[in-house]
This record gives C-alpha cells, structure tokens and sequence, in this order.
C-alpha cells in the first residue's frame, strides 16, 4: 500500500468507525422500521446534517475530497461528535492526503534519550514517582522510587514499552493495573495519536504489527480508532509493596519536537497514598547501590 492510499484508508476507517457511534435518534432523525444495515448514521445522513452533499461526503470520508474548508469539517465533526482530540486527529488525517504533505512527508525520528537536566530533574524528586515517555509509550528514563512503583514492569526483560507489557504480558499487566480495560484503552488510544503524527515511523509501525499480531485485545482496540492525547488523570496499582492504591499524576511535555513526555504521580500530602508512597521511596533508598556494596565489602 503506497503512502496516498494508506492516508485515504485512514480517513475512511477513522470517519466510518465515527458514524458507527451516533445513533440518528440522538440527532433528531425519524426512527425507521426497515433494519438498517450499519449501526450508527448512513454517509447520506452525515452529509444532510453537516449541509453538503451526499456525493461531497462520500468522497470525503473514501479519502477522495481534498482540501474541505474549515467550516465544512467543522460541521461534519459536529455531526459526528467529535472532541477536541478526535477533531485535532481528523485534521492531521486530511493534512496527509495532500500532495504537498506527502512530499514532506519523511520518516519521523522519535528520540530515544533524554537530557541530562531531564535526569537531573527526575532525581530531584525523591519522593515523587516520575517516569519519561516518548510517543510509542518506551520507557526513556525513571527516578528510584518510579522504578519502584512500576517494578512489575521493570522486572520484564528490556527495552520497556508499556503497550507491549498491557497486551504482551497480559497476566502481569492485569495484577498491577486492576482497572486494566481502561488503561489498555488508553493506551491504544495514544498509539493512534502517534500514529497520526508520524505515521512513517518505522520503530512505531514495528510496535503497532508486533501488538496485532500477538494480542486479540490489541486488534479489537485499535480496530475502534479511538484517540485521546496524554492527560492528568489517576491511576490504581495493585502493587506487591504497598498494596492498592489510587495515584493522581500530572503529563509534563518535555520536548514537544520528539513527543516526549513527563509523568508524575503526585498523592496529596498526609494522604494514605502519599504515605505509602513514602514508604515505597524509603525502602527503595535503603537498598544498597553498588558503591554502598562495595564499600561494605572492606569492612
């Protein structure tokens, strides 16, 4: 499939995935008594409520309408429901199918190392569980008590992915994380997002196929198109420590160029979380370094 026709598939699965979601009685359309053949609105129903016509919308949605006008898109997103994410996604979709972009169009580097203030950063917060990211969700780097909290993860053999341990080790991903259909979704979710934006990325294409191919869970989700950008949020572990419990984090860009990101759990002082988290940081700081081994080794 060469670069113009996978653009034009992307729009089609992306647009038809979002008609399947409305239901024309929620957009004032008359119920019908004939079946319907698709689940959600017809493509001649999206072009009635979105005021263009059938044969534009057709092909819009087929890959085949270049250049709609802002306001054209607008309507169509509006009918479909679409938020701010799916609205930033679709727009990225249609970029694509031009000429002009396509030509740009090169394989997107996605830095793999962080800066050596990003680290200087990351061991500041001693008490703090702080773990940086980049676009395919690898881990790229993580404080001692960040380590700690995702030791499940840690103790897998490397380079760490958190989409390849939710779908890959599956067991172990669903004894950390109890809420794991949410997070998995999640997770699917921000693929699409980085696919979106570098869909040329061969590390990323590699990921994607792997996960296919190995993981029913994973096909099912990302045959859903659904896309959501890093948020705050909080996030329940079943850890082997310190128990369950639920953590708040904050995302931090780090370098907007390679879609790094931040995550920083942050439990609310004198919490239990905050306390457990403590508990976690003073055990992790108790366990010799190599220096400290070595040291106890003259005595």
């Amino acid at each position: 499939m060469d670069d113009k026709e996978a653009a034009r598939t992307a729009v089609r699965e992306f647009l038809s995935t979002r008609r399947d979601r409305v239901s024309p009685t929620d957009l004032g359309l008359p119920a019908t008594s004939t079946r319907r053949r698709v689940k959600g609105l017809r493509r001649e129903e999206v072009a009635l409520l979105a005021g263009v016509s059938a044969e534009y919308y057709i092909r819009l949605e087929r890959g085949r309408a270049t250049g709609p006008s802002p306001a054209v898109v607008e309507s169509i997103s509006a009918v479909l429901r679409l938020d701010d994410d799916e609205r930033a996604h679709l727009d990225r979709l249609l970029a694509a199918l031009t000429p002009e972009a396509r030509k740009r169009r090169t394989a997107a580097p996605v830095k793999d190392t962080v800066s050596p203030g990003i680290r200087v950063l990351l061991d500041s917060m001693g008490h703090l569980p702080a773990v940086v990211f980049n676009s395919r969700l690898d881990v790229l780097a993580a404080n001692d008590v960040g380590r700690a909290l995702y030791a499940t993860m840690f103790d897998t053999q490397g380079p760490h992915n958190t989409a390849r341990f939710m779908f890959l080790d599956e067991h172990a991903a669903r004894t950390l994380f109890p809420d794991w259909e949410r997070i998995a979704n999640d997770t699917v979710s921000m693929l699409r997002i980085a696919a979106g934006r570098h869909p040329d990325n061969p590390e990323l294409v590699a990921l994607i196929g792997q996960l296919s191919t190995r993981s029913q869970p994973f096909r099912t989700l990302w045959a859903a198109n659904d896309v959501k950008t890093h948020r705050a949020g909080a996030k329940v572990f079943r850890h082997p420590l310190i128990g369950e419990l639920t953590l708040p984090f904050e995302n931090f860009t780090v370098d907007a160029a390679t879609d790094q990101f931040l995550t920083v759990f942050t439990p609310y002082p004198g919490s239990p979380e905050h306390d457990a988290i403590r508990l976690l940081a003073s055990w992790t700081a108790h366990v010799l370094s190599p220096v400290e081994i070595e040291s106890s080794s003259d005595i």
